[in-house]
């Protein structure tokens, strides 16, 4: 059972700047074993690309911000250099 209420994510079919592309330079990547599936990355998300239930990250339109990083409290989220 989950400490969080189940939350609604709307998932545009482009995100705000539309597709990525190869522009995007850091890419996050979720340690699954340290998530606590508290969903906070996927609150504060702007392009709303995290689901909080898988802890998949649709890289497709995902633009590398960082702000899931950053809003994570267990720091399981670590942004790696994007290889083009």
């Amino acid at each position: 059972m989950s400490r969080m209420p189940k939350i609604t994510i709307s998932v545009p079919h482009e995100g705000g700047a539309g597709l990525t592309g190869t522009w995007r330079t850091f890419r996050p990547i979720v340690d699954r074993e340290t998530c606590n599936h508290c969903g906070i990355c996927a609150m504060f998300c702007p392009d709303a690309v995290i689901d909080p239930d898988t802890l998949e990250i649709d890289l497709v339109y995902c633009k590398g911000c960082g702000i899931c990083s950053n809003e994570c409290p267990k720091k399981c989220i670590k942004m790696v250099r994007e290889e083009h």
